[in-house]
């Protein structure tokens, strides 16, 4: 699937890889726009809205293997040899299911805020409730929905955050596959070795990467180091950009 894309040239000529952003479960191409507004100075930048998000196509399939895929194709579709891949929660995941797909068009990964482990957890039900209400509901506008999502959600940075996919009325993500598929998406199946350094920023509030999955992070990305964000959770770009910036350069610089 060739998914929709933003591209950006770099401000500043360089040989360097262009870099690839992914984003999370309920996002789209904006969301790690942040990264990109800085990154582009020095790299081509290209922003995608994953599989059944933003205005890339629907499917009734979630897994990473399709994904995966998915970037691929991308890939081929912008004639893009290798890059280097952001992902954010879902969208790192992705990104480590490419390390399997098609290891040679990878030169950097950086996975923030997640592990290469099944979290057979469920995390989103209270989001999935409040996406339905507001349907249900029949909302039109934004505030509208805001009013609606307010009874389910009590972190007001996460119904604004969602609310950037609530466009003239509608989802912009396919609530019903992602519900279907939501085991999919919390899971994993272990990829091969690769044997290549990768970053990974973890939220030091964050439950998403803990020393519990040292091990299998470590089996899958023998090379993996980590940079913890202190003071931050899961939405670690948004809230502490500056630092992870900092980690993202250290990283590029090291791999140049």
């Amino acid at each position: 699937m060739k998914l929709n894309t933003r591209t950006q040239s770099a401000q500043h000529s360089s040989d360097a890889s262009p870099i690839v952003l992914v984003h999370g479960l309920f996002g789209s191409l904006d969301n790690l726009g942040i990264l990109a507004r800085d990154l582009v100075s020095d790299y081509d930048i290209l922003q995608v809205d994953m599989r059944n998000h933003g205005l890339s196509p629907r499917a009734p399939e979630m897994t990473y293997s399709a994904m995966a895929q998915d970037l691929r194709d991308t890939l081929d579709e912008h004639g893009i040899e290798k890059a280097t891949f952001i992902g954010h929660s879902m969208g790192g995941k992705a990104v480590m299911a490419l390390t399997a797909l098609a290891a040679e068009r990878i030169d950097g990964l950086i996975a923030i805020d997640i592990a290469p482990v099944d979290y057979a957890v469920r995390r989103h039900d209270e989001i999935f409730a409040a996406i339905n209400a507001v349907t249900d509901a029949g909302s039109t506008t934004r505030q509208q929905a805001a009013a609606v999502m307010r009874e389910y959600l009590n972190e007001e940075g996460v119904i604004q955050f969602l609310l950037k996919s609530f466009v003239d009325g509608e989802w912009r993500f396919n609530v019903p596959v992602l519900w279907e598929q939501y085991p999919h998406i919390v899971g994993w199946e272990p990829v091969p070795v690769w044997d290549r350094p990768a970053l990974f920023i973890p939220g030091g509030n964050s439950p998403y990467v803990t020393e519990a999955y040292r091990e299998p992070l470590l089996a899958q990305f023998p090379q993996a180091k980590a940079h913890v964000i202190a003071g931050a959770g899961h939405w670690v770009h948004a809230e502490k950009p500056e630092a992870v910036l900092r980690a993202i350069r250290r990283y590029l610089a090291e791999l140049a």
